[in-house]
């Protein structure tokens, strides 16, 4: 028999307690990548595979106990109070009325066998236990609270106790009622809380991932990173665009009708909130697994992202019989769907150039069935990633989408190797040019820097220049961009003011009247303001709002030109690393030539009138527009107030210099301001004091 040392009875085995520090600080990261960040490093499957490890550890060494483990919190998404909008308010944090817990999560029908064991044995043997199953939604918790009917806040989950109120972005999503309708609300309490989940729908999300490859930005991973990434957002327009939905699933409060979960839920659908029609209330265990099998399949043909299916006890006196541990209610729990894989072998990596010069490895694979749809290739991210995987050429590759929309290899099956197969090596000069790639200190891409004649870096530059958000010409998209390239007519973003309208017309499938409309789209874009005319040049890092700001600060290309990196960096969210950039193309000869060229076009290379300071009369004031009016729009009222100094602020604060209200002004907004005795100026009295009083 081994002898034990005398330490043994009161100190783990250093290899264990090293484990649980490390899983603890592996997955507060992880918690701090999903929540936060929206930009996930681990699956859920491995991420519930760690904690679970991490649980056993620390039951088996309870001296090691710490009240910060993650095993004894739910992960945080509250935003810091460091993050900032372009008003200098952040969201508030506020405390949740209860606790916003997670689900536990199980993978396995047996799981869900001995969690119905575990319910019935504490519930003490009661008869008649129902549970009801509903689709898990792959979104970002919400807690909606109403007041007399009105929607007041919208708390994040955050760390379980206090959450982000977003209430200003939660009213831009149709489907979530700012208010109960008159004729509903005897069915529901004055004041009540109701909690759901806001998602991304696979339309939108398409939509916003293809103009983020145009944009050579970041692709979301799938659905709920983006729907995360977008309620955090600070401006409550930029949410309106992303076109958010969601699905509301518990209704707590004092006095609230019912004596089940799903009485609740259909009183809620009945008073006008979204609640799914995929419910069912189940009084076996076999009922409960039909409901997982025919979802399983049949989720494919939904328009919303879903992961699994939630079982809650359906009656409200046995929940709270059962109760809850620190993370989780004992009366509920997650089956997750099995991700979809599958193994096909790499045929061949290939090469992307994008519009910088950035280099995408993409995999070539025998075509395999993934989630309903035919998948080929998948990108391989960067030479690190592939280094990863430890890629070979011919290698059978582990395929995955499940959640996620992007295909993506999770992993390589070594087993299936040929002997003699060569490791993947990534390429050192340009597909596209054969110019030597170079590679950045501290970035993971590798880059061709020719951007002066590398062909998809020009071709993507114009696509870019002529885009709805930059220059917005009508009649120049990717394919006539190809067209007008191969001919020789476009090198460079400054050719497109010199086409030739009868060489267009010309061509076959154009004509007169496709060469007018281009000629007039190409007239119409000399109007486009500085700012955006800056955004168009295609500046690496310089995205909408990083041009505006610029814009702002030097209200000339001259000026801009003439800045030191120093100086750039004084500029508003302008860092070290993007005033480099703008430097450095501002000052390339090439560059220079192209923008005096479009300057001799009649583009707006500086400010117009409209654009600059016309008083300082507002100067330093926070002022919120609500309402509709008569003599300008919403956004010319703000365009208004930054033109005189102030700033438009998206909430009412005890910071508001005053409410520019019109007809409809939000009911919300009118009672805090009357809570903050906050000023409340009509239209004629806002335009009087700017000076600008309208006649009618």
């Amino acid at each position: 028999m081994q002898q034990l040392s005398l330490f043994d009875d009161i100190e783990p085995q250093l290899s264990e307690r090293d484990e649980i520090l490390a899983l603890r600080k592996e997955l507060e990261e992880q918690n701090y990548n999903y929540y936060v960040l929206s930009q996930p490093i681990m699956s859920d499957r491995e991420f519930d595979e760690k904690m679970h490890r991490l649980e056993v550890l620390e039951q088996r060494h309870p001296e090691l106990f710490d009240p910060k483990s993650p095993t004894q919190h739910v992960g945080s998404d509250i935003v810091t109070t460091s993050s900032k909008s372009k008003t200098g308010e952040g969201f508030e944090q506020v405390a949740h009325r209860y606790p916003m817990l997670s689900l536990a999560n199980t993978y396995s029908e047996q799981e869900i066998r001995d969690w119905l064991m575990r319910v019935y044995k504490g519930l003490e043997g009661q008869t008649g236990v129902e549970i009801v199953c509903e689709l898990k939604y792959d979104g970002l918790s919400i807690s909606l609270w109403y007041e007399n009917g009105r929607l007041v806040r919208a708390l994040t989950r955050g760390d379980g106790v206090r959450g982000d109120d977003v209430v200003q972005n939660i009213r831009t999503i149709a489907s979530i009622p700012q208010q109960i309708a008159p004729d509903q609300r005897d069915s529901m309490p004055p004041n009540f809380e109701i909690r759901g989940e806001v998602l991304l729908p696979w339309e939108h999300f398409d939509r916003i991932n293809r103009q983020r490859e145009a944009d050579e930005e970041p692709l979301f991973a799938n659905p709920r990173n983006a729907a995360s990434g977008t309620l955090k957002l600070l401006n409550p327009e930029q949410v309106r665009a992303r076109g958010l939905d969601a699905y509301l699933y518990y209704v707590l409060g004092e006095n609230i009708p019912g004596t089940t979960h799903f009485e609740r839920l259909q009183m809620a659908k009945k008073a006008g909130f979204q609640v799914s029609d995929a419910i069912r209330v189940c009084r076996s265990v076999e009922e409960v697994m039909d409901f997982i099998h025919f979802w399983d399949t049949e989720r494919k043909t939904l328009p919303v992202a879903t992961d699994g299916v939630v079982l809650k006890v359906n009656a409200l006196a046995q929940q709270e019989m059962l109760g809850y541990t620190a993370k989780t209610p004992r009366w509920a729990i997650a089956f997750k769907f099995a991700a979809e894989k599958q193994l096909t072998q790499l045929h061949s990596v290939t090469y992307q150039v994008g519009r910088t010069g950035a280099i995408t490895p993409v995999a070539n694979m025998q075509p395999v069935l993934l989630s309903g749809t035919v998948v080929k290739r998948a990108t391989l991210n960067n030479e690190d990633f592939i280094r990863s995987l430890d890629l070979h050429e011919g290698d059978y590759v582990w395929v995955e989408k499940g959640g996620e929309i992007i295909p993506k290899i999770t992993a390589v099956e070594p087993t299936k190797r040929s002997a003699d197969a060569r490791p993947v090596q990534f390429i050192r000069t340009c597909p596209e040019c054969g110019t030597p790639l170079v590679r950045v200190e501290g970035e993971a891409a590798w880059r061709c820097p020719n951007d002066s004649g590398c062909p998809p870096q020009q071709k993507g530059k114009m696509e870019h220049f002529v885009s709805r958000k930059a220059m917005n010409i009508d009649g120049l998209g990717s394919e006539t961009i190809d067209l007008f390239y191969e001919k020789g007519w476009l090198h460079n973003i400054a050719d497109v003011y010199h086409l030739d309208h009868d060489q267009i017309a010309a061509l076959p499938g154009f004509g007169d009247k496709s060469a007018d409309r281009l000629m007039q789209g190409l007239e119409q874009s000399k109007q486009v303001p500085w700012s955006r005319v800056l955004f168009a040049l295609g500046i690496r890092f310089v995205g909408e709002t990083t041009a505006k700001k610029l814009a702002k600060a030097y209200p000339s290309i001259d000026l801009l030109c003439a800045a030191t990196v120093d100086e750039l960096t004084e500029v508003e969210d302008v860092g070290e690393e993007i005033a480099k950039s703008v430097a450095a193309h501002l000052q390339n000869a090439d560059n220079q030539l192209i923008i005096n060229r479009l300057r001799d076009a009649g583009l707006q290379m500086e400010s117009s009138e409209q654009e600059t300071r016309l008083s300082d009369s507002l100067s330093g004031k926070a002022i919120v527009v609500s309402g509709v009016f008569r003599y300008h729009s919403r956004d010319e009222y703000k365009a208004l107030i930054e033109a005189h100094g102030g700033k438009n602020a998206g909430s009412v604060s005890a910071k508001t210099a005053f409410i520019l209200a019109g007809e409809n002004m939000g009911p919300a907004k009118l009672e805090k301001a009357q809570k903050l005795g906050v000023q409340i100026l009509s239209e004629d009295e806002f335009l009087d004091l700017i000076q600008m009083k309208q006649t009618t």
